[in-house]
């Protein structure tokens, strides 16, 4: 253990997770207790979480910290336990996307904790929900910490148990039911490939730890060998392991076609959607391409980008353009920042395949401010607008809740891209730079500028319709502020979303180094490269062609709740292929689901008739000999030998009686001898 740092890591998670422990055993009338235990362990979390970052930073004399342009990593390996000769070795590991990682975490999650004693103060299962966030948090922070595949794996199911019951936890509700099952099956398939590649992994690996002094599987031996092993097809071990691994980040991650289940997970309270679209269970996935991203990129001979990649990269930007699209013509404000969340872990997915491993890290984090702001801000929409959801219905908001107003713009201004003060504008920037720098193809490029158009556009439109124009309904005539409660977080969320844009600009790329080390300084020369302008020049355009389109067609003060909606009116087929998700679901009931359920059906035909009918035949079988065995048993078997045994009986009471004990009857029966032999000797 290098760093003492790495002796209380282990609390970031255990904290929380004990706060679980303890609300499970607590009546539901200990709320306060319930609220306080969740905030505390988060809060308590998060100063650990920042001790970790302060000691990669090299702050106070750490080894190996920034100062001289490397990359700290720690990590604590320890025996779980032995079987035979062969021990399991788990471990904790320390690097610079650990520590931004927790950091993150445990922020975000403390303010969304926080906002939802506001949010949900009048939920009769107040306590129970405190207890599931506890464990959602646990589950996502050692995910975060794990240096073992397997730990990381072990987390990874806990973070779905948890979305599990988070997202149905209104179980009262049919639809969230059913949204809950849909996460939890839709995930599962992508958490098979998961544990097959896990399985391949430790198989050619020998071990599922990712750094262990060389022998690591993420460490230059290991990777060696998997790039220069080939499978079926000439592919490399390492790309056919990255791929099915990729399977189980595209199933959390919400990544085509495997996105299905996140819009839907909208049917949980307002701040589950928050904790998974921001902080914790989507970025799990781009957390776990991130981890094993030597794994991803390795290549041996003449190829530069790996095919593992390059499926990363086309999948990321047609998640991205495919999820915008899909935006633009939803009503429910939720549902709308729940395709903007999949569209955005297209774009983080999209830059992890073009090589922006930082750029993606960056955006990842800042997307966590933003999209908590946003998901949060409508969370204090709806409580003010008690409980509606339909952006039609709303209107003019602005004045009735005025600080959810502010903060819920700099939120949209950030998810938009608007330069130069907000995150979202330069995160997407070094996306742009390094899909522009691609060499297999300049489509994801491309498909990127397309999807920040539509992002501008969407989020203008919900704007228009919750904030401006006219009121719409009386819910939103009788709107009013959230508590404080609520509020604050919202402001300290809109802060960061802000003030991480510092550490981000091409003049001052500090995070850029942070995660893949190397010295950082100011040189805002970089603002005058003409590749540099030409692309801030045209990711500006098109973020201000997005707001101008959604302003000329959403920012009449007199539309009317009545009228169609402008995109409808203007290209009514289009918008409503838009409006039902490309069919997606649809799709999928009329293919998948029909194959499985005729699956099912021919399962229990065979169940039924077929090997029920080969169960009666032998149930048959078998009674037929048990009723055999039973006459044989008790007619023959038991009547000869209790015949026997009173035959026996008989021939003993016979001679019983000769052995009498009377001396007259043995002289008698002498007499009686003697006389009988006098007789057969005259006889003779």
């Amino acid at each position: 253990m290098d760093n003492p740092i790495l002796s209380y890591l282990w609390l970031v998670p255990v904290l929380p997770l004990v706060s679980a422990a303890i609300i499970a055993v607590c009546p539901q009338p200990c709320r306060r207790l319930a609220a306080t235990l969740t905030i505390g362990s988060m809060i308590a979390s998060f100063f650990v979480a920042l001790a970790a970052f302060l000691t990669v930073l090299g702050v106070g004399g750490s080894a190996g910290g920034h100062g001289g342009g490397e990359v700290f990593r720690g990590f604590f390996n320890f025996e779980w336990f032995r079987f035979g000769g062969e021990a399991l070795r788990l471990g904790l590991l320390l690097d610079p996307l650990t520590a931004a990682m927790l950091v993150m975490v445990t922020f975000v999650g403390s303010l969304i904790c926080i906002f939802s004693v506001g949010y949900m103060s009048h939920d009769k299962n107040f306590t129970r929900f405190f207890g599931f966030l506890s464990l959602f948090s646990a589950a996502m922070l050692g995910l975060v910490i794990a240096n073992s595949l397997l730990l990381l794996f072990m987390c990874w199911e806990l973070v779905g148990l948890a979305s599990y019951l988070l997202i149905g936890f209104w179980y009262h509700k049919p639809s969230a039911v059913v949204a809950a099952q849909k996460a939890f099956i839709t995930t599962r398939i992508g958490d098979l490939g998961f544990f097959l590649g896990m399985v391949w992994l430790s198989s050619e690996a020998g071990t599922l730890l990712f750094y262990d002094g060389g022998n690591g599987l993420l460490e230059q031996s290991a990777l060696t060998k998997m790039a220069t092993g080939l499978t079926v097809g000439g592919m490399a071990v390492s790309t056919v392991i990255s791929l099915l691994l990729f399977c189980g980040a595209a199933g959390k991650s919400g990544q085509f076609p495997l996105h299905v289940w996140l819009p839907d997970a909208m049917e949980g309270p307002t701040p589950v959607s928050a904790l998974i679209h921001a902080a914790t269970m989507v970025a799990a996935g781009v957390f776990l391409v991130a981890r094993v991203y030597p794994l991803f990129s390795v290549v041996v001979g003449p190829e530069t980008v790996s095919a593992a990649l390059q499926v990363v990269a086309w999948t990321g930007a047609f998640t991205a353009v495919f999820a915008a699209c899909i935006a633009v013509a939803q009503n429910d404000i939720k549902r709308i920042l729940a395709y903007s969340t999949v569209s955005q872990l297209g774009y983080m997915m999209l830059c992890l395949g073009v090589g922006g491993l930082a750029g993606a890290i960056f955006h990842l984090i800042a997307h966590a401010f933003f999209k908590a702001l946003l998901f949060l801000g409508a969370g204090s929409v709806i409580h003010g607008c008690h409980e509606e959801q339909d952006i039609r219905r709303m209107g003019d908001l602005r004045h009735r809740m005025p600080v959810t107003f502010v903060v819920y713009g700099i939120g949209m201004m950030a998810l938009s891209g608007f330069p130069f003060f907000f995150s979202g504008f330069w995160s997407k920037e070094e996306i742009l730079h390094w899909t522009h720098g691609w060499p297999v193809s300049q489509v994801p490029f491309y498909m990127a500028l397309g999807g920040a158009f539509l992002t501008a556009f969407y989020m203008t439109r919900q704007m228009f319709f919750v904030f401006f124009g006219k009121k719409h309904s009386k819910e939103a005539a009788g709107a009013h502020e959230s508590p404080a409660v609520m509020t604050v977080p919202l402001a300290l969320l809109a802060a960061g979303a802000v003030l991480l844009s510092l550490v981000a600009t091409p003049a001052w790329p500090w995070f850029h180094h942070f995660i893949e080390g190397g010295e950082t300084h100011f040189d805002f020369s970089v603002f005058f490269v003409f590749g540099n302008l030409a692309l801030m020049g045209a990711s500006i355009l098109v973020v201000g062609a997005g707001v101008g389109i959604g302003w000329f067609l959403y920012g009449r003060k007199d539309l009317p709740e009545a009228v169609a909606d402008p995109l409808d009116r203007a290209a009514h087929p289009v918008f409503q292929v838009l409006q039902n998700r490309f069919y997606v679901d649809e799709f999928y009931a009329a293919t998948v689901f029909r194959v499985l359920r005729g699956a099912a059906e021919v399962a229990a035909f065979f169940d039924r008739f077929v090997w029920g009918g080969i169960v009666l035949f032998a149930r048959g079988v078998a009674r037929f000999f048990s009723v055999f065995a039973d006459v044989y048993d008790r007619h023959l078997f038991n009547d000869g030998f209790d015949s026997g045994c009173e035959a026996f009986r008989d021939s003993g009471g016979f001679l019983s009686r000769l052995q009498n004990g009377k001396i007259q009857s043995y002289l008698g029966v002498a007499g009686a001898g003697v006389v009988l032999l006098i007789l057969i000797i005259a006889w003779i």
